[in-house]
């Protein structure tokens, strides 16, 4: 008889960023819901999408940072 042992599956997680993300906005427009504003990050590159659906409110990410290059020493 053969025993059978199994390990757990290890999670895959997103290591924290390793610095705060300087927001630049590289495009917008107004859609329905407010207005719609493409980022990136000027230090790492990240690129996330925001919405601002109030004028008076600031906005709010609606993605994750997505396709950061691997940091590089400054």
């Amino acid at each position: 008889m053969t025993s059978l042992n199994t390990l757990p599956i290890p999670r895959q997680t997103t290591p924290p960023p390793s610095h705060e993300h300087a927001w630049l906005t590289e495009s917008r427009h107004r859609t329905s819901e407010g207005i719609l504003s493409y980022v990136r990050c000027d230090a790492c590159g990240s690129r996330r999408v925001d919405l601002q659906t109030q004028p008076h409110l600031p906005p709010a990410a609606v993605s994750r940072g997505l396709g950061a290059a691997p940091s590089t020493p400054h």
